[in-house]
């Protein structure tokens, strides 16, 4: 998979963009600084996870899967407008002015297999992910083609074809406590992905989407 589609960033790496410096992590920039409380009204409507919704004014209104979240201002969450500008440093030429925070209370909360390809977010949108507390795994993989193919036995069952996928149509990222993900280019296009339950994983994991509404 091309590396302009899907970069990785882990928390034992620096945050950089090549031939532009360095810029720290979050959980790193903002050690020096007064500890704030964050409250957040978060809520889950008909979702498998808790979410809560920030956006610049004046945007269209996201809606998805049936769920027209109440949009938030900036303003009311200091701490994320910090960590908005950290991200922004930390990719240079990004522009984000939207945020969807998830929060996974446990093993049993997930996100199923979808694309963020809504029209409002352009055809090529690049969306940052920050993650924090509880290790979980990311999923990818390539959307069904939508041309018939070729040299394929029709009679084979479809899970039995579906065994068949190359290993390059398919990744797994384990998203570590203060990892950054950046999709971008066609990625939405192109792939779906999701964060399925995990029995193992007891902690809250907390996830920080930044979108770009055009």
């Amino acid at each position: 998979m091309s590396g302009s589609l899907l970069k990785l960033r882990t928390e034992h790496d620096p945050i950089t963009d090549p031939g532009k410096g360095t810029a720290p992590e979050p959980e790193n920039a903002t050690a020096d600084k007064p500890k704030k409380a964050l409250v957040l009204d978060l809520g889950n409507g008909s979702q498998p996870r808790d979410t809560c919704y920030v956006a610049s004014e004046g945007l269209t209104q996201l809606a998805y899967s049936g769920y027209q979240p109440h949009a938030c201002s900036w303003d009311e969450f200091p701490p994320l407008k910090e960590i908005l500008d950290l991200v922004h440093k930390a990719l240079p030429g990004s522009s984000f002015n939207s945020l969807l925070l998830n929060r996974y209370k446990g093993g049993n909360d997930y996100v199923g297999w979808h694309a963020d390809d809504e029209k409002l977010y352009g055809p090529t949108p690049q969306i940052a992910s920050i993650s924090f507390g509880c290790e979980r795994d990311f999923l990818l993989k390539k959307k069904p083609s939508k041309t018939k193919s070729t040299g394929r036995n029709e009679g084979e069952p479809p899970s039995k074809r579906s065994k068949k996928l190359s290993s390059s149509d398919q990744h797994t990222f384990l998203l570590k406590h203060g990892s950054l993900l950046v999709m971008s280019g066609y990625t939405q296009r192109d792939w779906l992905h999701s964060v399925p339950k995990r029995a193992k994983a007891g902690s809250v994991r907390i996830n920080l989407t930044f979108r770009c509404i055009l």
